[in-house]
C-alpha cells in the first residue's frame, strides 16, 4: 500500500517564488496514493498557473471564494479533506494564519480548518532575515501552540528554502496517522560502524542504513520523537537509482557515530530517557588495534581481530524491561535457520521481537525478511519502507498493545 493512500490533501499555495516546487509536490503526493485539490491565492496565481496545478492534481482548483462555501466544503467539520497542508506558506501568510485573517482563498480555508479540528500542516518558505524576523519566529510558535504541524525549512543561500517533498510527505503522513507512537521517544540504529587499521583504512561493512532510516520515519510518522544513531554506510556500487535514497532526516535527532564502541555509547546514553530501542545498524563485530601511520602497501599483514561489545546487551543491561527490537542478519539463506537464530537472539536478550533478513539484501531497496515474534514469525517480502511501517506498527502494539 502506498504510504498516502486514500488520504485527502487540500494544498494551500501561496505567493512565494517557492510555488513552483508546487506541481512536483502534488505529483509526489499522488504517487504515495493520496488525492490532491489546491487553493491558490490570488499572488500564487502570478507565479504558477492555475491550469499547471489543476494539471498536477488532477482536479479544479479553487483560486476564488463563491457561494459553494470552497473553504467549508473542503475543511469544514465534514469536509472533504484529511489535512490541510498550506506550501510554501509565505512570511505574509504566516502572519495571517497567526491572527485570524482571512482574506484569501488560502487563509480562510486555514481558518476553516482549525476551527473545524481538521489537521493543518505548514511549510514555510521566505528569505532568511523574514524567517528570522520576530514577528514571523512568534506566529510560528503561535500556530504551533494550535497544534499546527511545521515543516522547517532548508536554510540555504540566505533563504528559508521550502522542505524536501520527501519531508513534506512525511509531515503529512503523521498529520494523518492515527498516533499509534504519539508521545513516545524512540531510538533507532542505522548504518555500518567503522573500526580504524590505520588513518586511511577501515574495517567495516555493506550496510546501506537505509532500513534502520525508514524505521526513524515510519516510527516518526506514527507520532513519535526519534533519535538517530547513524554510522557511515559501507561500500556499495552508484547507480542512478539511489539518487534521492531518502537522505532527508529532518524527522529524527541525529546522532553520527563511526566506531562501534561510539554507537554504543550514543545509544545507552539516548536510551536513558527513551520508551524503545530499534537496533537496526550493522554493527562490527571486531575491531583492531589502530596504527597511527599509514600502512605501506605491499607487505604482508595479520590483523588480530578482538571481539566488540554487544549493543543491544549493553543497552539491555541498562534498562532491563525497555522494549528493545532486535535485527539478525545471516548467510545461510535458509528459513528456518534464520527462525532459529533469530529466537536465541530475542531468549538471550530478552527482546521484543527480532527481524531477520539474509545478508544478499544489504544494500538493496527490496528486502525479505521475517518478523519473529514470541508466538509467531510474519513473513515480509516487499521494499524497505513498507517493512519499517510493519515494524513501526508492531512496535506500538509491543507498547500499547493495539492493533
Amino acid at each position: 500500500m502506498s504510504t498516502l493512500e486514500d488520504v485527502s490533501v487540500a494544498l494551500g499555495v501561496t505567493g512565494s517564488i517557492a510555488a513552483v516546487k508546487t506541481i512536483e509536490l502534488a505529483h509526489e503526493l499522488r504517487r504515495r496514493g493520496a488525492d490532491v485539490r489546491a487553493v491558490m491565492s490570488d499572488s500564487a496565481t502570478g507565479i504558477v498557473h492555475p491550469d499547471a496545478v489543476a494539471y498536477a492534481t488532477g482536479n479544479d482548483v479553487v483560486t476564488a471564494l463563491t457561494g459553494r462555501v470552497e473553504h467549508v466544503e473542503l475543511c469544514g467539520r465534514d469536509g472533504w479533506a484529511d489535512v490541510l497542508l498550506i506550501a510554501p506558506a509565505t512570511a505574509n501568510t504566516v502572519g495571517k494564519l497567526a491572527a485570524a485573517v482571512d482574506d484569501t482563498p488560502v487563509t480562510t480555508t486555514a481558518t476553516t480548518a482549525l476551527g473545524a479540528d481538521v489537521p493543518v500542516v505548514v511549510a514555510p518558505a521566505m528569505h532568511e532575515p523574514m524567517y528570522d524576523h520576530p514577528g514571523v519566529l512568534a506566529s510560528l510558535e503561535r500556530i504551533e501552540s494550535w497544534g499546527v504541524d511545521l515543516v522547517d525549512p532548508r536554510i540555504e543561500e540566505g533563504k528559508a528554502k521550502i522542505a524536501t517533498e520527501d519531508a513534506i510527505c512525511t509531515a503529512i503522513e503523521r498529520a494523518t496517522s492515527d498516533g499509534q507512537l504519539a508521545g513516545e521517544h524512540v531510538v533507532v540504529t542505522a548504518g555500518a560502524t567503522a573500526e580504524s587499521i590505520d588513518p586511511v583504512r577501515v574495517l567495516t561493512n555493506r550496510s546501506s542504513g537505509r532500513m534502520g532510516r525508514a524505521v526513524a520515519r515510519a516510527c516518526y510518522a506514527l507520532g513519535a520523537t526519534v533519535t538517530l544513531v547513524h554510522g557511515p554506510v559501507g561500500p556499495h556500487a552508484v547507480t542512478r537509482s539511489d539518487a534521492g535514497d531518502g537522505g532527508d532526516v529532518s524527522y529524527a535527532d541525529v546522532l553520527t557515530v563511526e566506531t562501534t564502541a561510539e554507537m554504543v555509547e550514543e545509544t545507552r546514553a539516548a536510551c536513558e530517557t527513551a520508551d524503545a530501542l530499534v537496533s537496526a545498524a550493522a554493527v562490527a563485530d571486531y575491531t583492531v588495534d589502530t596504527h597511527d601511520e599509514k600502512l605501506r602497501s605491499g607487505d604482508r599483514r595479520e590483523l588480530t581481530l578482538e571481539p566488540t561489545a554487544k549493543l543491544v546487551d549493553a543497552v539491555r543491561n541498562d534498562r532491563p524491561d525497555m522494549p528493545i527490537v532486535g535485527f539478525k542478519t545471516e548467510t545461510s539463506g535458509d528459513d528456518e535457520a534464520m527462525i532459529e537464530a533469530a529466537r536465541d537472539l530475542r531468549d538471550r536478550v530478552h527482546l521484543a521481537f527480532v527481524v531477520a533478513n539474509d545478508a544478499s539484501v544489504m544494500g538493496r531497496g527490496e528486502t525479505r525478511a521475517l518478523l519473529v515474534h514470541a508466538g509467531d514469525v510474519a513473513r515480509f517480502t516487499g521494499s524497505k519502507r513498507a517493512l519499517a511501517d510493519e515494524i513501526g506498527a508492531s512496535l506500538a502494539v509491543v507498547l500499547h498493545g493495539e492493533t
